[in-house]
């Protein structure tokens, strides 16, 4: 009996040692996937006119940094169809045919970094500020929570580019799937290639229109910048390059606080 007894807790030992060693690869394995938390937050803006890669790159700093991305216009719209306090109040001024005024874009954006819990580590904001005045209300609505500006971003590319790139856009009206028609076009001319259906090119993403939309952009945030580049926060990124380029001049600037010259 001494001899099974032995057996039993030479076993049992084993047993333990293994169960030991399960659980320690199990959380070596959850360590290996799970999304990085920054060491510290990250708060920025992406500035760049229509086509620049804005689109593109937003979700990907949302993503690796486990920030929110808050796109102004998405944001109004959403407030607009919750029927938020905020989001009434817009929606009456625009169907007056109004402009929504800053103190109700900026308290939107309070509201997010307040209830949204994806902003726990700060936020990527795309669309904000376009003019000087935003930006001091937006300095002043995280100074009140005792936040700061980590970093401006603007995506630079040349306007003759932007127009041949926005030109050819395609796209897939229900899924938003973009193509183009010289550097990324559909298998099949028009033709989505998950579901068949037929492509769109937006009514204003031709060369008139295009042209009006850069000159609005460049007059408006010109001035933008330079405030941020009083304050030491703007990194210029050269946008003509490849997404994947453009992103790692983008971590360069949120992790070193300066992008590659190139």
């Amino acid at each position: 009996m001494a001899g099974s007894s032995d057996e039993l807790e030479y076993l049992k030992s084993l047993v333990a040692q293994l169960n030991e060693k399960i659980h320690a690869l199990e959380q070596k394995a959850k360590a290996a996937v799970a999304p990085k938390t920054p060491a510290q937050q990250l708060r920025t803006i992406l500035i760049g006119p229509p086509g620049a890669g804005k689109g593109t790159q937003a979700p990907r700093i949302r993503d690796q940094f486990c920030v929110c991305h808050i796109a102004t216009g998405d944001m109004l719209r959403d407030q607009v169809t919750k029927k938020t306090p905020l989001g009434v109040e817009a929606k009456k001024i625009m169907e007056a045919g109004g402009l929504v005024s800053d103190d109700i874009m900026v308290g939107m954006i309070k509201d997010q970094l307040e209830n949204n819990k994806d902003c726990k580590n700060g936020f990527v904001l795309d669309g904000f500020p376009r003019t000087v005045p935003q930006a001091e209300k937006l300095d002043a609505m995280l100074a009140y929570r005792h936040e700061k500006l980590d970093s401006v971003v603007q995506l630079v590319i040349d306007s003759q580019l932007l127009i041949s790139r926005i030109t050819g856009r395609l796209i897939h009206p229900s899924s938003g799937r973009t193509y183009h028609r010289e550097f990324n076009p559909p298998k099949n001319p028009m033709t989505d290639d998950v579901t068949g259906e037929p492509l769109i090119q937006r009514s204003d993403d031709n060369v008139e229109a295009l042209r009006k939309r850069l000159t609005v952009f460049q007059n408006s945030t010109g001035p933008v910048v330079e405030y941020y580049k009083r304050k030491g926060l703007w990194h210029p990124i050269d946008a003509a390059q490849s997404p994947a380029v453009v992103w790692d001049n983008l971590r360069k600037v949120f992790t070193n606080g300066s992008a590659a010259k190139s």
